[in-house]
């Protein structure tokens, strides 16, 4: 039986308060965090989809060239959020945002942003 078959459902999975709770870990810098929750790897490895936190301290800005699609949606916090085009957006609580692949992205903050993200 390969990886993507079954022998019966799937449950789905379930991370209680991981808005709060939910550490992820240092990746640039020493303000920038970011970490998978959970991924569809294992059970579609062709095509996966990931989600996860990502949260910004006050410091260095973060510049990233997304290699995949990306929805995210600010959950607290703020950032400003800039584009190779020119486009420059203040980011608050509740907007939504989405990075096509190969967007070349820069994330700012004064103080603290955190986003919930999903990609593929």
């Amino acid at each position: 039986m390969s990886a993507t078959e079954s022998s019966g459902p799937t449950a789905f999975k379930h991370y209680a308060q991981a808005q709060t709770t939910f550490k992820p870990p240092v990746i640039a810098n020493d303000n920038a965090f970011l970490g998978d929750i959970f991924s569809s790897q294992d059970l579609s490895p062709d095509a996966p989809i990931s989600c996860g936190i990502y949260r910004l301290e006050a410091g260095t800005p973060l510049e990233y060239t997304y290699t995949y699609h990306e929805m995210k949606i600010i959950l607290d916090g703020e950032f400003e959020i800039s584009d190779e085009t020119g486009q420059k957006v203040h980011a608050t609580k509740g907007d939504v945002f989405y990075f096509p692949k190969g967007a070349k992205i820069k994330f700012e903050t004064k103080t603290f942003g955190l986003g919930f993200y999903t990609g593929q």
